[in-house]
C-alpha cells in the first residue's frame, strides 16, 4: 500500500493568538487573585483584615506575596513584597504554600499554608503550629491549627498571633455565617491548571486510517500534552473527541510524551480510526503543580494512510 503522510499545521498566527488568549489566564496576571467579594478575615482585637484593597496580596504555587489592610496597619505575607519594598536583607519572613523549611517553601502547592507574615504593631502571624512562633516552635500536639485552601479556593481555619490571639478566615469555621458572613476567597486553585484547544476539521480526501501523531513545541518540565482524536465522514460531524479504547476519559500520550516524540494509534484503536474522511483532534495542556509553566504546541503532524 501506498503510504502518503499529511502534515497538518495550524496557521502559525491562527495557533499563537488561541494560545496567546488561553494562557494569558496563566501567565499575565492582575496584581491580586483574591475575590473582591470575598476578602475579609477577622480578629476580636483588630477587626477587619482586608486582603483585597491594597492590590497586592496573590495566591502563588509557593507562597503568597503581598500586604492585607487592618487597622493595625498592613499585614506583610512576604519580606520581598512589603509596603516598603523587598526587606528580605534585615528579615526574612513569608507565607508558604505548602510546608516551610525554615525560611524556604517547600512548595507543594496544595493549599496548606505555612509561615509567618509580619506586622509592625502586633508582631508575627503564624499560619501554621508546626511554627507557632516563627522561630521553628511546634505546638501541633496542643493546639492544632492551620490556615487552608480548599478546591473551591476559600480560605479556611485559624492564624495564631501572641498579641490579639486568633484570626478567622472563613465564618464557617466558629459557626457564625448566619450572623457575619465573611471569607478570603482566592481564584487560585490547587494542583494542575489544564485547558483543551480543538483543531479545525480536516479533509483527507479520501477515507483512511491514522496510524500515529507528532507535536511541535516546547514542554517545560512537569507540563504535560495529551490528545483526543475524532472522526467523521461528514464535514459537520458529529464531532466525538475519544482516546485509547474510544473513551472520552482517555487520551493518546498518557505518558505525556515530548514533542517530536510519536504518538502511536495502534491495536484496537486503529479499528474505530479506520475509513473516515475527516477528523479533528483536540489538544489537552497541563501546566506544572506551580502553575507558573505551560506547555506550547506550535504544530501537529499526522501520519495518515489511506
Amino acid at each position: 500500500m501506498k503510504r502518503h503522510q499529511k502534515k497538518l499545521r495550524l496557521a502559525l498566527s491562527f495557533l499563537i493568538i488561541l494560545l496567546g488568549a488561553f494562557w494569558a489566564g496563566w501567565i499575565v496576571k492582575s496584581a491580586t487573585n483574591i475575590d473582591p467579594n470575598d476578602s475579609w478575615a477577622w480578629n476580636d482585637t483588630i477587626g477587619w483584615v482586608d486582603f483585597y484593597s491594597a492590590n497586592t496580596v496573590e495566591v502563588k504555587g509557593d507562597k503568597l506575596t503581598g500586604y492585607a489592610s487592618s487597622s493595625a496597619d498592613e499585614i506583610s505575607l512576604d519580606c520581598a513584597t512589603t509596603p516598603i519594598g523587598n526587606i528580605c536583607g534585615t528579615s526574612q519572613f513569608q507565607v508558604c504554600n505548602g510546608d516551610s523549611a525554615g525560611i524556604s517553601c517547600t512548595a507543594a502547592a496544595d493549599g496548606d499554608l505555612s509561615g509567618c507574615a509580619w506586622n509592625d504593631s502586633i508582631g508575627w502571624i503564624s499560619f501554621w503550629c508546626g511554627d507557632y512562633d516563627c522561630n521553628g516552635g511546634n505546638t501541633c500536639g496542643t493546639s492544632n491549627y492551620r490556615v487552608t485552601i480548599d478546591g473551591n479556593g476559600n480560605f479556611n481555619n485559624y492564624a495564631w498571633n501572641d498579641t490579639v490571639g486568633w484570626i478567622s478566615f472563613n465564618c464557617a469555621d466558629p459557626a457564625i455565617c448566619g450572623v457575619s458572613d465573611y471569607k478570603v476567597k482566592t481564584s487560585w486553585r490547587a494542583g494542575y491548571v489544564t485547558g483543551n484547544l480543538e483543531s479545525i476539521t480536516f479533509d483527507m480526501e479520501k477515507q483512511g486510517i491514522i496510524n500515529n501523531l507528532i507535536w511541535q513545541g516546547a514542554q517545560p518540565s512537569g507540563t504535560c500534552v495529551n490528545f483526543q482524536i475524532a472522526v467523521s465522514n461528514s464535514d459537520s460531524g458529529p464531532w466525538n473527541y475519544y482516546g485509547p479504547g474510544q473513551s472520552d476519559s482517555q487520551y493518546f500520550g498518557n505518558s505525556c510524551p515530548g514533542p517530536n516524540e510519536p504518538i502511536k494509534i495502534s491495536g484496537t484503536d486503529r479499528a474505530w480510526v479506520n475509513n473516515y474522511r475527516y477528523l479533528r483532534y483536540k489538544i489537552f495542556l497541563q501546566s506544572n503543580t506551580l502553575q507558573d509553566q505551560t506547555p506550547r504546541v506550535d504544530s501537529v503532524i499526522l501520519n495518515w494512510s489511506p
